[in-house]
């Protein structure tokens, strides 16, 4: 039996799609575009510094790998990656990883207009994560007021997490 994954103290087992000893991806809750994951070391740490070497090595292969999978099965151009860290909402160093398509994804035509959508998309996630979590309703999980994004519901993210499993050898 694999132990529980936690994100800062969100409990994100059931999001994990991809997971080494010192590393894991989960898929998100409000995703800014379709394939939108998190690449996240296991151990919490508020920063990208306080990670020791191997730590570091398996983030990056982590990210490497899954961004790979991701652009495949979401039949992308390429990838946006960020790294959140300090004043980030979770206090948990991680990775976005999106997928961009050249034409025809939300960003298209404006490619810098991802980076303050994601400052948005994070800005409320405890508060709103922890409410969703306590009372054990998944439809209780919002993020932002941005109303074309909708939280999704446990099940969702479940559903796509094995999904994108699949994908790892």
């Amino acid at each position: 039996m694999t132990s529980a994954l936690l994100f800062s103290t969100i409990e994100v087992t059931r999001q994990a799609f991809f997971r080494t000893s010192l590393s894991y991806a989960i898929v998100n809750l409000k995703p800014l575009v379709p394939g939108h994951v998190l690449v996240i070391p296991t151990r919490p740490v508020t920063r990208l510094a306080d990670l020791n070497p191997s730590e570091l090595s398996s983030l990056m292969t982590s990210v490497q790998q899954v961004g790979k999978v991701i652009e495949k099965v979401y039949e992308a151009d390429g990838l946006t990656i960020a790294c959140q860290e300090t004043g980030q909402s979770v206090p948990h160093v991680h990775f976005h990883l999106m997928p961009r398509k050249l034409a025809g994804d939300r960003f298209s035509g404006r490619n810098d207009d991802v980076y303050p959508a994601l400052e948005q998309a994070e800005s409320s996630l405890p508060r709103d994560l922890l409410q969703g979590h306590s009372t054990g309703a998944s439809n209780a999980l919002k993020m932002d007021a941005d109303e074309d994004r909708k939280p999704r519901s446990m099940e969702e993210m479940e559903k796509e997490a094995n999904w994108l499993s699949t994908h790892f050898a």
